[in-house]
């Protein structure tokens, strides 16, 4: 079943060098995530998952690794109408600009869009970690006859200041809006939140940049081409217009904007009830089927460690950690609060044997890896030792990044034998 009334339009995001160096060489949409999965990932498996299964996925760089995935992963029925497509910035008659921001992205890409039948677009980040069923939100967006909706997500005082905060009337209608707003502001800009979500302070609805608009109302909007974010400029004005619904989600729900909330992200997924559930019957995350073997484990001490698939460990203890697909783990090496993205294939049994690769790809013998993450294909040598931590400045070099105490190995990098950092 599909649901022919919407459209989804996901936006992968500018440059996003705050995730730098992990957006080096591929999209923030592109990022792996989970060890097997990409962040693109999760906003199309939430659309699958809610029957919507006309998608666009809307970027600009490094967009190869993205169109690779997109195009290798979904695959619909031939006589279906589902569909993903990747949409770059594209010189037309009427723009040759790069996109200038969200809704500008949208504006540029219209006439894709109006070439289907639709009555509200799904306007969704390409960066968010959450599960939710879009269909209550259109269902409450319907009943309002609202011609916006905003999903708005519940924030204490700590966290409102770096949120686009809504204020909403007794019927959830928003009547105005403030971005980031100083802590000094926050009294006047309390909502009607839940009852669990008082007793946790989170008295302030938040901005998810999840947005539904009605069609008309959307092609009308993006005739405005000085406006050019939907967050900074579209919203706060449509509101003082259009009726514009806060619908409010109290699910699990992260912005993977910066290094810090991706590594937090993906080590949470370790824990014994995890807040993102990748074992849920009716929530699936889907990906790319790839055809890899089991995962050998010999003599390891595993605490809390999430393992892909195709993964060749003979490490003495992994703790916390996410172990990523093919990922290769040396004897007598600890591995603690790291995530290894792993490998996009395996060196032969030839070069293994013969040791014609002096580093081979993944972590060395007698290693030590602590708060770190390990881009694709890194090779670390034997007898290194990464501490990561606070006690580190932020540093920059060819093979690896320093950021808050994180050590980001970089892609393909080659950290030497007995390197200590």
């Amino acid at each position: 079943m599909i649901n022919n009334k919407v459209l989804s339009i996901i936006l992968g995001g500018g440059q996003g060098s705050r995730l730098y160096p992990l957006t080096e060489n591929r999209s923030k949409p592109a990022v792996p995530i989970a060890g097997k999965y990409r962040l693109v990932d999760i906003p199309i498996s939430n659309c699958i998952n809610s029957d919507i299964k006309r998608m666009f996925v809307l970027t600009q760089f490094n967009s190869a690794s993205l169109n690779k995935h997109i195009k290798n992963t979904y695959h619909f029925s031939f006589f279906s109408s589902a569909f993903v497509d990747v949409l770059a910035a594209e010189q037309t008659i009427k723009s040759g600009d790069w996109f200038q921001g969200t809704a500008d992205a949208v504006r540029q890409s219209m006439h894709h869009f109006l070439s289907h039948d639709f009555e509200y677009a799904l306007i969704l980040s390409g960066d968010q970690l959450y599960q939710m069923d879009f269909n209550d939100m259109i269902e409450a967006h319907e009943a309002s006859g609202a011609e916006i909706s905003i999903a708005t997500y519940p924030v204490n005082a700590k966290d409102a200041t770096s949120f686009g905060i809504m204020k909403t009337d007794e019927e959830n209608i928003i009547q105005s809006f403030i971005e980031k707003p100083n802590a000094s502001l926050l009294p006047e800009w309390t909502s009607q939140v839940s009852d669990d979500m008082k007793k946790e302070g989170r008295h302030y609805l938040a901005s998810m940049g999840i947005y539904i608009f009605n069609k008309d109302l959307l092609v009308e909007l993006m005739k405005e081409p000085n406006k050019v974010d939907f967050g900074k400029e579209i919203i706060p004005g449509a509101i003082q217009d259009h009726k514009t619904l806060s619908y409010q989600y109290e699910g699990y729900w992260t912005d993977i904007g910066n290094i810090d909330s991706f590594f937090e992200a993906n080590l949470g997924l370790t824990d014994d009830i995890p807040q993102f559930n990748l074992y849920d019957n009716h929530q699936r995350v889907y990906t790319n089927a790839r055809i890899l073997p089991t995962s050998k484990i010999s003599g390891t001490l595993l605490e809390r460690t999430v393992i892909a698939d195709g993964c060749l460990i003979h490490a003495a203890k992994i703790e916390r950690s996410v172990i990523g697909i093919r990922s290769r783990i040396g004897k007598e090496s600890t591995v603690i609060n790291c995530y290894m993205m792993g490998n996009d294939y395996y060196e032969s049994l030839e070069e293994v044997q013969k040791k014609k690769i002096k580093i081979f790809m993944g972590i060395g013998e007698r290693c030590f890896i602590k708060n770190v993450i390990l881009d694709k294909n890194c090779r670390i040598g034997d007898d290194v030792r990464i501490n990561g931590g606070k006690h580190l400045d932020d540093v920059e070099t060819d093979n690896y990044l320093i950021k808050e105490g994180i050590v980001v190995i970089k892609k393909g990098a080659v950290i030497p034998k007995g390197t200590i950092i």
